[in-house]
């Protein structure tokens, strides 16, 4: 940095935000490049790193806030002041680990100059940083790798849609190194346990950061805020992902959340039947509504349980492969598919990817509420649980009121499943027998 580079960046400092911003539109283009790796200019006031005292700084925000951004440079502040040395990034997922908190944009590599960049090695599932720190990779799918590692320092992104909340109790257990071991959790808000719990604590423990999409947006593309301001402005999805409002069930919905985690289970019994429940989205365009794919287990003491939920928005090779895959992933016995969407055509789909799958076609003979009420009162009953937590599924259940609104694919997918191994009173699998041996495609099933 120049010595009028070096000026400038102190006037700048010391500038409120909004006279910061003034200046820095003024700049030219070169200027305004070599100011743009100076976190401590271009940050917005809500994303500077609190005053110390707290163990958990919880930011709920709306898409596009810059949580991201936010996380990766307070893990980055921490490690060149030398607080932190033993750091676990934990996500949703493997893949949103290391392709938004890692190999992101705005993640941990995207931040650093490219002659600065900490060397980063995938297998390993770690990054090493030029002071000799490690933030080490996990994934809330697999909260048991969190039991052994001690960190002091973590950053937890997405926890509204981690599966297994157990993973952040786990990794609050790992947080007993250093002067101060604290966490960093980034996250569009969910009426959740954890996050309620963590919003009810009033011992100071607890920071929290609340911010809409439209706190950044000099940053964000107009066609984007046009996009979502005319489809969500003003609806619930809207509320939540835009303006991170917390939101209750909603009145008149046939599920509650208290009933989802009351009936939420983190082991299984012995499973009697697995199949694949599919609503198929109409039409063969990826921009088309999502085809639901839950997977519904029989247990042997004659309960249901939510496996998982493998629901795409894509094309019908998108959404068959993904069926196909849950089927065999999951020691499926069926295929259970809705009828009304295609009737043929999803069949063919399914059996374009696999031809040997077992299917059985339904048909919507009566109407959702009709289909619906009994596996809500399955619930009710506590004969319906939800291994881990599937964010998307259970807001679709807690949100659909009967009557009001066209049921989402999901909560469909669910019903038909659920209806299929218990409604219905099917506990055997289907027997699959051969129609000609020397065409396996046309297998039939009793």
């Amino acid at each position: 940095m120049s010595r009028t580079e070096a000026s400038l960046w102190e006037c700048l400092r010391v500038m409120t935000y909004e006279n910061r911003m003034e200046v820095i539109d003024k700049l030219g283009e070169e200027e305004r490049a070599n100011l743009f790796g100076s976190w401590s200019i271009f940050r917005r006031p809500s994303q500077e790193t609190p005053s110390d005292g707290w163990r958990v700084w919880l930011i709920l925000a709306g898409r596009g806030w810059g949580k991201t951004r936010t996380g990766a440079e307070f893990i980055r502040e921490q490690i060149e002041l030398g607080k932190a040395k033993h750091i676990a990034l934990v996500g949703p997922t493997a893949a949103d680990v290391r392709d938004t908190m890692i190999e992101g944009e705005s993640g941990l590599l995207g931040i650093y100059p490219k002659h600065q960049r900490p060397r980063y090695e995938p297998s390993k599932r770690r990054i090493t940083f030029h002071n000799g720190a490690v933030a080490s990779a996990f994934t809330a799918d697999e909260p048991d790798r969190l039991r052994g590692p001690n960190h002091d320092l973590a950053w937890a992104d997405e926890l509204a849609a981690w599966r297994y909340p157990e993973a952040w109790d786990m990794l609050m257990f790992g947080l007993r190194i250093g002067d101060f071991p604290r966490v960093i959790a980034t996250t569009t808000p969910k009426p959740i346990p954890i996050i309620k719990r963590l919003l009810a604590l009033s011992d100071g423990s607890v920071f929290a950061t609340r911010g809409s999409t439209f706190d950044n947006e000099s940053n964000l593309a107009p066609s984007f805020l046009t996009e979502v301001t005319a489809r969500y402005e003003g609806t619930r999805l809207g509320q939540q992902e835009l303006y991170a409002e917390m939101l209750d069930d909603v009145e008149g919905a046939l599920w509650s959340r208290d009933t989802l985690e009351e009936l939420r289970v983190s082991q299984l019994p012995e499973m009697v039947r697995i199949v694949v429940a599919v609503d198929p989205a109409a039409g063969s365009k990826a921009e088309n509504a999502e085809t639901g794919i839950v997977v519904v287990g029989l247990g042997e003491d004659g309960h249901a349980y939510v496996l998982d939920d493998r629901s795409v928005r894509g094309t019908p090779n998108d959404w068959g492969t993904s069926v196909v895959s849950a089927y065999h992933a999951n020691k499926a016995d069926r295929i259970v598919a809705e009828a009304n969407q295609g009737g043929d055509m999803v069949s063919h789909t399914i059996r374009t990817v696999d031809p040997n799958v077992p299917i059985k076609m339904v048909h919507a003979s009566k109407g959702k509420r009709t289909r619906a009420e009994p596996v809500a009162a399955l619930y009710e009953q506590g004969r319906v649980h939800h291994l881990g937590f599937h964010a998307q599924l259970e807001d679709q259940l807690c949100s659909w009121i009967p009557d009001h609104a066209v049921s989402p694919d999901r909560l469909d997918a669910l019903v038909w499943g659920v209806t299929e191994l218990i409604v219905d009173g099917a506990r055997k699998p289907p027997t699959v027998v051969p129609f000609s041996m020397t065409a396996p495609s046309q297998w039939k099933l009793k």
